[in-house]
């Protein structure tokens, strides 16, 4: 008989760090979720998805990507099977049209109309499974795997109503591009600096998922994209992120608590909603806990 009370299972899913430089800074592009989302509903996200079966046809992709499957394995594995590296780069790179309207594609004498066009039937097929891998079959267009690193691993904490092993890759704004929400999954795109998202995400105006919050924060340590380049070659997947949350009780919502805190380990570990406000930290400042006030998780000491 099955248990009613495990967690739900874990879906394979990917997310694309879709950055760029502007007036001086690095930005990132974040979707807001939809309210009627099934998951973290009214946040902003990267854009991302479930690894869909097709996503990793090699067969397929074989002629449909620009990296052999040994630089796949070698650029994008970093531990992953070559398999399971290929499916989660190419959902990325789906699901970063998708819900973003970029396209990490090119074709042989591609024009402004070949992309136009792409952006059509993304947003009248998208919702057909295996769209995508038509797209490339009937127009020519191969994804530009290449175009993508590695950055982290995450797993949902057990206790959230759905769960996703979640590879989170970074790409460059290919030129000429900019970002379009599909008005669907995703209702509002912004590419803005992780300061100001930072920022934004206290006071209500960009609020954000706790794997995206973190990220930002990450990536404060590169002020340039040159300097996230930089950052990002060699870069492995690492150990999976693998947050707790705890319930603070009846009424008082939760906090997420993540690996590098002190007390991640420990059984008992407490929580306690008193002084909450007073524990709030500001944007910028490193932390280990997130609090969901309302709806907005904001980091406490």
């Amino acid at each position: 008989m099955p248990n009613s009370n495990a967690p739900p299972p874990l879906a394979r899913a990917a997310t694309l760090i879709l950055v760029r430089q502007h007036a001086g800074e690095l930005q990132a592009y974040l979707l807001r979720r939809s309210p009627t989302s099934g998951f973290m509903p009214g946040l902003f996200v990267f854009p991302g998805g479930l690894v869909d079966a097709a996503d990793g046809d090699e067969l397929f992709w074989r002629d449909h990507q620009d990296l052999a499957p040994d630089a796949v394995s070698e650029r994008l594995g970093k531990g992953l099977r070559f398999p399971d590296a290929l499916s989660y780069a190419v959902a990325g790179v789906r699901e970063t049209f998708e819900e973003a309207g970029v396209l990490l594609a090119s074709k042989t004498g591609s024009a402004d109309e070949d992309l136009k066009r792409a952006g059509e039937r993304r947003l009248a097929d998208s919702g057909r499974r295996g769209w995508f891998r038509t797209l490339a079959e009937t127009e020519g267009w191969v994804h530009a795997l290449s175009a993508l690193a590695p950055w982290s691993h995450w797993i949902t904490p057990v206790g959230m109503p759905r769960r996703f092993d979640t590879r989170f890759f970074v790409a460059a704004l290919p030129e000429g591009q900019a970002g379009r929400p599909d008005m669907r999954e995703t209702t509002e795109g912004l590419w803005i600096s992780p300061q100001e998202a930072l920022a934004g995400n206290l006071t209500g105006r960009t609020p954000l998922s706790p794997p995206t919050l973190v990220t930002l924060h990450e990536l404060l340590n590169f002020p340039t994209l040159d300097a996230l380049n930089r950052g990002r070659e060699g870069r492995r997947w690492g150990e999976p992120i693998f947050p707790r949350m705890v319930s603070l009780g009846k009424g008082a919502g939760s906090i997420i608590v993540e690996p590098w805190d002190p007390m991640y380990g420990r059984e008992d570990l407490p929580g306690d909603a008193r002084n909450l406000t007073e524990s709030l930290l500001p944007a910028g400042a490193p932390f280990s806990r997130l609090w969901n006030d309302g709806g907005i998780w904001k980091p406490v000491a």
